[in-house]
């Protein structure tokens, strides 16, 4: 899916300096490509080199993040996707979730799963998709209409609106369950390294990705995995496995597994990646890289920050593969965020080897009325008119004018 892919015998090699599993390699490099239509075309968004490019056009990604949108009300659900639209964005960003532990309480909620708060405070409502079946004694997938039904909803909405979807299949973090609750559910109390490597959450995790890009979408009539809607799948957001060693195995088994379920979605790691200079991209079968960026947790200046854009970038020429800036945020208490996001938006838009952004995080209005307060991080995008709205919708403008200017040959790569 790159314009300088390897060989088959090199990429048979990386996989093999990963410990894939020899029956997930003969199925993965048979399905490499994505399934194309008889005309040569295809509605998936592939990677072209260090950018994208979807039915022989360039596809610059000026995307956002949203935290609630697999669990918030339709209404809710529908107005962040409005807004995206108002702002110019072609991608929304989300990870699925929530995880509990078991309705009567022998594998305990580790979050408070009850709270009564507006979706943006994490306020799910009695909305769940995965959770531990003490008959069984093994995990389930809630596929009723506070559960996969609410993905349904989501992915048939984006369509309408031709917006494309990154899908995270799980977050690392225990905001609304991720994998800490599925490592609790088995009682460990290790947080960086049992998922990763114990059989049980692997085969928990495999198990829950056949589900996903299995499933057929009853508002569509496709399967997820056949759903051009859906740009890509993320492992796991910010999948922090420790050590790197078990972050790096882990990744590209389960890559190769996503790949041989689905060989139409790209594939990334979601990692945050910054400080392990995106590190996976050696990995085959991730397709693109990924990486966050919060200059106050990394103590970077404005400047600064913007010469990472362009490090990152050069790291994906290095590589060949695109790379998405899909998290970053600057406080709306800095006197000079607009201003900020200015400079480092016309980085990514001008340099030629940067794929794009997803901005941390556009909100909307909740059912409650009220938007949400955002009075920790204060990184919340809204469609108010304001300085910060304005710059991000001239940045997705920008993005339009980017790709009609960036020629592609015949099988849509760059020249």
């Amino acid at each position: 899916m790159m314009v300088n892919r390897r060989s088959e015998n090199s990429r048979a090699g990386l996989l093999r300096q990963f410990g894939l599993r020899g029956v997930l390699v003969s199925a993965l490099l048979s399905a490499w490509m994505p399934a194309a239509s008889a005309d040569g075309a295809t509605a998936f968004v592939r990677a072209s080199g260090t950018g994208f490019a979807v039915d022989g056009k360039p596809f610059y990604v000026t995307g956002v993040n949203n935290h609630y949108l697999t669990f918030g009300s339709q209404n809710e659900i529908t107005r962040v996707l409005d807004d995206a639209v108002a702002m110019g964005a072609n991608v929304v960003r989300i990870i699925l979730q929530p995880v509990i532990g078991s309705f009567d309480g022998s594998a305990v909620t580790i979050w408070n799963w009850r709270g009564r708060a507006d979706a943006s405070d994490l306020g799910v409502n009695g909305a769940y998709l995965l959770y531990w079946d003490p008959q069984r004694s093994a995990m389930a997938v809630n596929d009723g209409p506070d559960g996969m039904q609410k993905i349904d909803f989501l992915i048939a909405e984006c369509g309408k609106r031709h917006l494309k979807l990154i899908v995270a299949f799980l977050d690392f973090w225990a905001y609304t369950g991720g994998a800490q609750q599925m490592r609790a559910w088995y009682g460990s109390s290790d947080k960086s390294g049992f998922f990763f490597h114990d059989p049980r959450t692997r085969r928990d995790y495999e198990n829950w990705i056949a589900h996903v890009v299995q499933r057929v979408n009853p508002l569509t009539g496709s399967a997820y995995r056949d759903d051009p809607t859906i740009m890509a799948w993320e492992l796991m957001n910010e999948g922090n496995a420790n050590p790197e060693s078990l972050r790096l195995t882990w990744t590209a088994e389960m890559s190769a597994y996503v790949k041989s379920l689905d060989p139409n979605h790209l594939v990334g790691s979601g990692y945050a990646n910054v400080s392990e200079k995106l590190s996976d991209l050696t990995i085959p079968t991730l397709d693109f890289g990924t990486w966050h960026g919060y200059p106050l947790y990394y103590k970077l200046t404005v400047q600064q920050f913007d010469d990472t854009i362009s490090e990152f970038c050069r790291l994906a020429a290095a590589a060949g593969k695109p790379v998405l800036l899909e998290e970053f945020g600057y406080a709306r208490s800095n006197p000079d965020q607009s201003a900020a996001y200015a400079m480092w938006l016309d980085t990514l838009a001008t340099h030629p080897d940067c794929a794009g952004w997803v901005v941390w995080r556009l909100v909307a209005r909740q059912d409650s009325g009220r938007y949400p307060a955002d009075n920790h991080d204060q990184f919340d995008v809204r469609n108010d008119g304001g300085p910060l709205w304005n710059t991000l919708s001239a940045a997705a403008r920008a993005g339009r004018r980017r790709e009609a200017s960036e020629p592609l040959d015949a099988k849509g790569n760059r020249p």
